[in-house]
């Protein structure tokens, strides 16, 4: 029997480029030809009219320090507004207890204390409010509001029990105080005398919220400070 040879392969045909693959790079070649013309065009017109971009940058910087005088008055004006921050007895008295939490953190910040922050809440372990002063001294406040003034309930020993176990401890503060627009009983004012622990009872507030002198200079006994200070 014979065989019959064997069938010669087609060489493989080689995929013909589609007509719209070409347009599509032809498109982007007449794109990128038309943005190079127009930015050569305009550095040609701004080249010849070099008066615009002066006239451009001098508005740029009379306008940037228009803004930059404008910031700086701002700032000043809030400066200003928060060394005339005031309080009355009566005004503090009215306030809720988260309201006067927010009020002890404003009067922080008028005396200097930038970071100052509200932290009461639950679960505050004893701090309502936290701040660093000027002289660098870290200070944990629990606040205490009564809604009847001195005719509210004392704050006791035990309240102040639980700042003193928390506040250098737990927050690791340099001063601990409690603040309340009410009373403080004896044995609490016995106990923090013990423990290092600064009171703000309703006089020494009224004198504190009215007046401008900053906390420190209002509170014996307090530690150093950790660093030099412009107040130092």
């Amino acid at each position: 029997m014979s065989r019959r040879p064997p069938a010669r392969r087609r060489p493989a045909r080689r995929p013909r480029r589609r007509p719209q693959q070409q347009e599509h790079l032809v498109g982007l070649l007449l794109a990128a030809v038309a943005a190079i013309w127009l930015v050569a065009t305009v550095v040609h017109w701004l080249l010849a009219h070099w008066w615009i971009l002066l006239a451009a940058a001098v508005l740029a910087v009379v306008g940037g320090i228009g803004w930059w005088q404008q910031q700086a008055q701002r700032a000043q004006w809030k400066r200003a507004q928060a060394r005339a921050l005031r309080y009355g007895l009566a005004q503090l008295d009215a306030l809720s207890h988260q309201q006067f939490e927010y009020t002890i953190r404003d009067l922080m910040h008028r005396d200097g204390c930038t970071d100052a922050v509200p932290v009461g809440g639950q679960g505050d372990l004893g701090a309502d409010v936290k701040a660093t002063d000027p002289h660098g001294r870290r200070w944990v406040i629990q606040c205490k509001h009564r809604r009847h003034g001195e005719q509210g309930a004392a704050v006791g020993t035990p309240d102040l029990q639980v700042l003193n176990g928390t506040g250098r401890p737990v927050h690791k503060a340099d001063v601990v105080v409690m603040v309340t627009n009410g009373r403080i009983t004896q044995p609490g004012r016995d106990f923090a005398r013990q423990q290092r622990l600064h009171l703000v009872d309703r006089q020494l507030l009224a004198s504190w919220a009215a007046g401008s002198r900053p906390l420190w200079e209002l509170l014996p006994a307090l530690p150093p400070p950790r660093k030099p200070s412009r107040l130092s």
